[in-house]
């Protein structure tokens, strides 16, 4: 099954890309790989919440922030369609970098990240397989509870 037959099958809608919110692009490819900057939860060009990720009151939830990773994941793929027309040229995703803006005490991060890595599987299968880093950070663009930025190899053409 295609990738993009798959997504029409999870009922998944990919986004339209985001403009960037300084000096660069939502995605560049180079040989047979495909980078894209980090993206943010955007939601019809909307930040859904702004804060840092946590235990307690004034932090966004843990289960909260990994459906936000889920949504920044779902941007970088609109992203790496933009420049291949389809995620049908995808051969797998190769790196998943993370960023979680995150409460001092707060140490979960892999797990918030896992909302990205989750959907990349469901989508390519095994081809959504990757090596990834889940980073704290004491904050991000616009207040952003996440982060995510892709990797994605193409199909040899």
């Amino acid at each position: 099954m295609s990738h993009e037959a798959r997504l029409a099958e999870l009922g998944i809608t990919l986004p339209e890309v985001s403009a960037p919110v300084a000096a660069y692009v939502p995605a560049v490819r180079t040989g047979q790989y495909v980078y894209t900057s980090g993206q943010l939860p955007f939601v019809d060009g909307a930040l859904p919440e702004a804060g840092k990720v946590g235990v307690g009151d004034g932090l966004i939830d843990p289960g909260v922030a990994a459906g936000y990773a889920r949504t920044c994941a779902l941007n970088a793929l609109a992203a790496v369609r933009s420049v291949t027309g389809s995620l049908d040229a995808v051969a797998r995703v190769v790196k998943v970098v993370g960023f979680v803006a995150s409460d001092p005490s707060f140490t979960g991060q892999p797990g918030v990240v896992n909302g990205a890595s989750t959907v990349l599987g469901e989508i390519f299968g095994d081809a959504g397989l990757h090596a990834r880093s889940a980073v704290g950070v004491a904050v991000l663009p616009l207040d952003s509870p996440v982060e995510v930025e892709i990797v994605v190899e193409l199909k040899l053409s």
